[in-house]
């Protein structure tokens, strides 16, 4: 039996959030998903609050993942404490409140989700995510087994990818709002892609008026960031999975644009 996981790249403002809202469940049903997994972290531009991620639960999103802006809301850390389908990085700080790890039931049984964060050229130091994953995998049994690699440097997360090939079901990266052209079956089954890309802003630099990113770039004074307008995008994939196995047959990307 096939196992059907979506996979959506970073929500960025509440326009991206609500036309993400508005299209989950069609995507879904397009795709025939068993199970699905959002990145929330930036749907309130910086972090996401309780009341954004009530919307994507009830818009269809089995567990939504956080990143490096996991506590850009405060008024989060509550729910992230409270709710195990809100998922920040594993290898946080211990002090960090909330967890990066949870098996859930599916259709098909158990799966386990475990998020980790990267340290190359990101602005805080997290544990090793290497360590943490081996760390986590020891206490693992489930035949489906998805991480999402939340890092900037395309090379640490494709060393994710091979360092776990053949352990996990899929490995998919998120951070830095591009989507990658390198969807694929690594060689032991992993099913990988360095990054899904983001939804929100269609016509931004990563989800920001181009403007505000161009005049940064061009040495202008600072000027706070705001989302851009317009039309909107989401940006994901799909991974298949065997269930007997617990590796991955199929990928695909997803894309859809007002």
């Amino acid at each position: 039996m096939d196992f059907r996981l979506l996979t959506v790249g970073d929500v960025v403002s509440s326009n991206g959030l609500q036309f993400v809202c508005r299209n989950l469940r069609k995507l879904k049903s397009r795709h025939h998903i068993d199970f699905c997994i959002v990145n929330g972290e930036n749907a309130a531009n910086i972090g996401i609050n309780p009341e954004q991620a009530d919307r994507l639960f009830d818009a269809g999103a089995d567990i939504i993942t956080l990143g490096n802006h996991a506590f850009g809301q405060r008024n989060i850390v509550p729910m992230v404490e409270d709710c195990p389908y809100l998922l920040r990085p594993e290898n946080f700080s211990p002090l960090s409140p909330g967890r990066g790890f949870g098996i859930f039931d599916t259709k098909a049984g158990p799966a386990a989700v475990l998020v980790l964060t990267g340290r190359v050229g990101m602005d805080y130091t997290p544990d090793n995510p290497f360590l943490a994953a081996e760390k986590i995998l020891k206490t693992v049994d489930t035949k489906l087994i998805f991480v999402e690699m939340h890092a900037e440097a395309t090379s640490e997360k494709l060393a994710m990818g091979y360092h776990l090939d053949g352990r996990i079901s899929a490995l998919w990266g998120t951070h830095t709002h591009v989507p990658t052209a390198d969807l694929q079956i690594l060689p032991k089954g992993t099913g990988y892609v360095t990054d899904l890309g983001m939804s929100g802003p269609k016509h931004s630099v990563l989800g920001i008026k181009p403007e505000l990113s161009i005049g940064k770039f061009r040495g202008e004074l600072y000027r706070r960031y705001e989302p851009a307008p317009g039309p909107c995008k989401i940006e994901g994939a799909v991974f298949t999975i065997d269930t007997q196995s617990g590796l991955c047959r199929d990928t695909e990307r997803v894309f859809l644009y007002d």
